[in-house]
């Protein structure tokens, strides 16, 4: 596990870089989010997607979020109608995670078997330039073992996590202490705003 100090604000070239060419090449990383720190990798890797699991000790039947840097790259996974673009305009970037239809682009093990995937757009310079450059969307779970409280802290982080650790872990310093994003199914949004249905909240 190797460990790298960033300020998320000034995160530059190099450090970006770095972190990019790990996700590429398969690796696991830790790292601040816009809400808390979140474990992630490659979302098209299915290796890495089994391994975010057995980190988190994870039933495989929960599925994992995915993050997309625009509006464009979330097109390229998700069937978007104008209807549900127009409700995440509202909302992104930001802390709201939206269920939306596949187009099947994602192994289906990230979402547990479903042809849907739930996904976020972040309100963060430093994961803007991150998917930017990665040109891919990242899975974005929270760090911490399935049933615990979230890491807002990665002083002991080694210890938390065992023999089952990250590869990468990037230390943006202690978050202030946030809630998870907000879940919300968007799939009963229809494009003819007549007969739309309504957006489901799944978690406040």
């Amino acid at each position: 596990m190797k460990i790298i100090k960033i300020n998320p604000k000034r995160a530059g070239k190099e450090e970006v870089g770095e972190i990019v060419r790990a996700i590429k090449e398969g690796k696991t990383i830790a790292y601040p989010t816009d809400t808390v720190y979140g474990l992630g990798g490659d979302a098209s890797n299915a290796r890495v997607i089994q391994r975010i699991y057995k980190i988190k000790q994870r039933d495989r039947k929960y599925p994992l979020i995915i993050l997309v840097g625009s509006f464009k790259m979330l097109s390229q996974y998700c069937r978007v109608n104008k209807v549900q673009k127009k409700y995440l305009k509202n909302v992104w970037p930001g802390p709201v995670t939206a269920v939306l239809e596949s187009w099947g682009r994602i192994p289906r093990t990230l979402s547990a078997g479903e042809d849907s995937l739930a996904i976020r757009l972040p309100k963060s310079d430093f994961l803007g330039k991150i998917l930017k450059k990665l040109d891919a969307p990242l899975i974005s779970t929270s760090l911490n073992i399935s049933g615990r409280e979230p890491i807002s802290d990665l002083s002991k982080i080694s210890q938390y996590f065992g023999k089952n650790k990250p590869d990468l872990v990037i230390d943006g310093g202690k978050l202030r202490k946030k809630r998870p994003s907000r879940l919300v199914d968007l799939r009963n949004l229809a494009n003819n705003p007549d007969k739309s249905g309504k957006a489901i909240i799944l978690r406040k």
